[in-house]
């Protein structure tokens, strides 16, 4: 499986930095991962596109309005998903005004990690945690039960 997690704008806090690289090597064990910083929205669209090149990416936005799912419903949505599609994931975190609704209808799935908010760079990090729990599940590997 490929995946890739974009967020819009430069990284302030270097925290973030760290913790993002520290998720993104724990995920290279389950999966093909990258994370990358896009400059606006427009940006991340053309990843979508129908005529994207080298290949068009499946996308998955951060939103306060999105759906709620636990973290096992979350893993049982990307296994299926990874059972049925061959097309890279690209989970995307807005910036600090999020999406547009033109986004939001681009999108496959529009995910919220709950009904509080969250500073989008702290948002990267725990969208992070939660794809390497995922993982972690639908492999049977005890990190999941050990939190």
């Amino acid at each position: 499986m490929k995946l890739k997690i974009a967020w819009i704008g430069k990284t302030k806090e270097p925290a973030i930095d760290v913790l993002t690289e520290e998720y993104l090597l724990r995920l290279s064990r389950y999966a093909e991962i990258s994370g990358v910083a896009l400059k606006d929205e427009s940006s991340l669209l053309k990843l979508c596109a129908r005529d994207a090149r080298p290949v068009r990416h499946t996308l998955v936005l951060l939103d306060s309005r999105g759906k709620q799912l636990s973290s096992e419903e979350f893993a049982k949505w990307l296994g299926d998903y990874q059972d049925r599609n061959s097309s890279p994931l690209l989970f995307a975190v807005g910036g600090a005004d999020g999406f547009s609704d033109d986004a939001r209808r681009a999108a496959t799935l529009v995910l919220s990690l709950g009904r509080m908010t969250l500073a989008h760079e702290l948002a990267r990090v725990v969208l992070l945690e939660q794809l390497y729990r995922a993982f972690t599940i639908l492999k049977g590997h005890p990190y999941h039960l050990g939190h």
